[in-house]
């Protein structure tokens, strides 16, 4: 071999040693989503991010909706009037359900992206009942402000639409798990007492439909706190129960 080839060959294995001492500080400023962590700007980093889970978001505010609307549906501390519930309805059950729906878009899980901005769409147009600038409420009473018997009615109808909607998502979470399995499940229990009892006019059933809401509530919670104290968070979890290794 000629002095060149071997002075070739010698610059190789160099390069290659230099190549390989540097891969630790190469991999360092890799980010998680393995892009370079540019930093040629300090004050505006281009740091490449993993997203965090939506789901969370969406069951805590479904979740709040729930049992607010419970509460007041069995009239605790004596309250009658709803109009408290538009705010949360709105900003929480609507817009952050919203979000959460359009994150599970980006995250490509279909389910979610269907129902969380349906049930976001559930909470702002509930909340919009009860908002005076809307009209519905003044398109059902008569000219002294009463309500009409006819507003019972279309509100069960409102109910049994919204009804069928949450029997198509109960099909759809059979393979989630348990505990989010049960909230569409008893959800389905609650919008029908409820659409039966504006229907018929009977206090009991009304009654009985929001007590069934707690229970919603409770199962929509757990499956929100088991997707937020996961990966660490915390130092306990919350088992999800996985249907999909029983059915």
């Amino acid at each position: 071999m000629s002095n060149q080839g071997r002075k070739c060959e010698y610059e190789e294995r160099e390069r290659c040693r230099s190549v390989s001492s540097n891969e630790p500080d190469l991999e360092r400023l890799r980010t998680k989503g393995g892009h370079i962590d540019n930093r040629d700007q300090p004050s505006l980093p281009i740091v490449h991010r993993s997203f965090a889970n939506p789901a969370p978001l969406g069951l805590l505010s479904f979740a709040t909706g729930v049992f607010l609307l419970s509460m007041l549906g069995v009239h605790a501390r004596g309250i009658v009037e709803k109009n408290i519930l538009v705010g949360v309805f709105v900003f929480f059950g609507g817009v952050c359900q919203f979000i959460s729906g359009i994150m599970e878009f980006v995250a490509g899980n279909t389910f979610g992206a269907t129902v969380f901005p349906a049930y976001a769409a559930l909470s702002l147009s509930f909340a919009l009942i009860f908002i005076p600038g809307s009209g519905i409420i003044d398109a059902y009473s008569d000219a002294e402000g009463h309500l009409l018997p006819e507003f019972s009615q279309a509100l069960s109808l409102y109910l049994w639409s919204w009804l069928i909607l949450n029997a198509i998502f109960t099909v759809a979470s059979i393979r989630s798990s348990w505990p989010l399995f049960m909230a569409l499940l008893l959800f389905n229990v609650e919008l029908t007492l409820l659409a039966t009892g504006y229907m018929v006019g009977n206090e009991t059933l009304l009654v009985a439909g929001n007590s069934v809401g707690f229970p919603v509530a409770l199962c929509a919670y757990w499956s929100g706190c088991a997707g937020l104290w996961s990966g660490g968070i915390t130092p306990f979890t919350l088992p999800t129960f996985p249907m999909y290794t029983y059915v």
